[in-house]
């Protein structure tokens, strides 16, 4: 998997930078096979706007990016870096298995489709 990690308005320290590669593990073994074409943009920082006089300024926001597939984005605003990589991680994991079961049921209609076709 290509992984492009980028930061805004944030210097990471080798401690989160850890943190992020492991928890990005998961996210390859659910990709599987596919997971040589896959690119993984990851976004950490501190938040602007609205977020940035709360208590949850600190963001992330994961982007798969599969080829023939739409594009999968995860964000979340949290009051620690390491929470929000968290839950952009399980919202992103989330989405995965989603995606995966949609593309598994629709390939099974259309071979039942294709074999009451051709049994008529």
């Amino acid at each position: 998997m290509n992984i492009r990690i980028k930061t805004s308005d944030y210097e990471m320290p080798t401690k989160v930078s850890l943190y992020l590669a492991e928890k990005l593990v998961s996210l390859e073994k659910l990709l599987g096979a596919d997971a040589d074409t896959t690119r993984c943009e990851v976004e950490l920082g501190r938040a602007t706007g609205r977020h940035k006089h709360s208590e949850y300024q600190w963001f992330a926001e994961i982007q798969v990016k599969q080829p023939g597939m739409p594009r999968l984005v995860a964000r979340n605003h949290e009051s620690a870096i390491n929470a929000a990589i968290d839950n952009a991680k399980d919202e992103m994991l989330r989405q995965l298995r989603k995606s995966k079961t949609s593309r598994a049921t629709k390939t099974r209609k259309a071979g039942a489709k294709t074999k009451r076709l051709l049994k008529s």
